[in-house]
């Protein structure tokens, strides 16, 4: 029987990159084709650890692109689509909103009217021999807007995205969602918090804060620091997204959080304070030193918790990273890439 082989969207990026490694090694029996732009955000050298399986093909290429779309799904015969590519910076999106739109928008739609023409005969008819075929799409939960100083997110929490970026996901999960319910396409969505841990992009908050403080340039937090994320350790995401894929209930959305919140402010002293104990500056002092705070960004939501009672108890998901463990492996990643 041949191996089944899979299509991973936007691979060469953050989480996509994690992914990759993680589920060519949980299952040997699978092949993978990513297929990424390679944008700022995507890097191949974060797949240098699969570069040489032969079970791993790299397509530089565009998710609007359809005739590309179309012969990869012809070419490879996908067994499923786990759908990680997308412009994700809420910075940049505030800046130049139009990407966003083209490719969370677009890309997506195209891959799902990609798939439904190889998988489907006719809505709700399934081509024979692809019944478990399945198109899982990640996105955020910064699609459900802003909590108070308390509550959570759950997937019955209503829509309320206010950035760009957070409208162009939050438009993509109805799209998968409408080609459940039009077309009967077995479709699963996973939500999750905020990730961190290797191969994570310069930009983001945690890189962002490694980088300068190595570099002994001002540390920026915006506003007064007081911002709460639930964070993610990557890999748990990633164990996450598999699990949602292979046991999830088609049709259904997962949250996937680390049951881990923490300040901004927190964030970076902790970050700090390891970096004192792992890489002590030459001259002394603390890093804490190069903290600065900067205007906060507009439309800056306050804060984010996941409620992940879904997916712990449907699907026996469980974070195994706590924020100090996770953080900690991360510094220490960083540190052996920035030597």
């Amino acid at each position: 029987m041949a191996a089944k082989t899979y299509l991973v969207t936007g691979g060469a990026g953050f989480i996509g990159s994690n992914f990759i490694p993680y589920f060519l090694d949980s299952n040997p029996d699978v092949e993978v084709v990513n297929l990424d732009l390679l944008t700022y955000a995507g890097n191949p050298e974060n797949l240098r650890e699969v570069a040489a399986d032969p079970r791993y093909h790299f397509v530089e290429g565009d998710i609007v692109d359809t005739e590309l779309v179309a012969g990869l799904f012809a070419r490879y015969d996908f067994a499923g689509v786990f759908h990680f590519a997308a412009e994700s910076h809420v910075d940049n999106s505030i800046s130049g909103p139009a990407e966003f739109i083209r490719t969370n928008v677009n890309g997506t739609f195209n891959l799902l009217e990609v798939a439904r023409q190889h998988w489907l005969q006719a809505p709700g008819v399934v081509v024979p021999g692809k019944e478990a075929n399945r198109f899982l799409h990640v996105s955020t939960d910064e699609v459900y807007g802003t909590l108070g100083e308390t509550g959570l997110f759950t997937e019955e929490t209503p829509y309320a995205p206010n950035s760009p970026y957070s409208a162009s996901k939050a438009a993509s999960d109805f799209l998968v969602r409408s080609y459940h319910h039009t077309y009967g396409m077995n479709v699963v969505t996973t939500n999750c918090s905020n990730n961190y841990g290797p191969k994570q992009h310069q930009e983001k908050l945690i890189p962002t804060i490694i980088r300068k403080a190595l570099a002994g340039e001002p540390i920026p937090i915006y506003g007064d620091g007081k911002n709460i994320r639930d964070w993610l350790y990557v890999l748990d995401h990633c164990k996450g997204i598999e699990l949602a894929f292979n046991k999830g209930r088609s049709g259904e959305t997962y949250n996937i959080g680390g049951r881990n919140e923490r300040n901004n402010l927190y964030i970076v002293d902790k970050i700090c304070a390891l970096l004192d104990a792992k890489r002590p500056r030459p001259e002394g002092g603390s890093y804490k030193e190069f903290i600065s705070f900067v205007t906060d960004r507009p439309g800056h939501d306050r804060r984010y918790a996941i409620d992940a009672t879904k997916i712990e108890t449907e699907l026996g998901w469980q974070a195994e990273e706590n924020f100090e463990t996770g953080i900690d492996k991360t510094v220490d990643w960083y540190l052996q890439a920035v030597k």
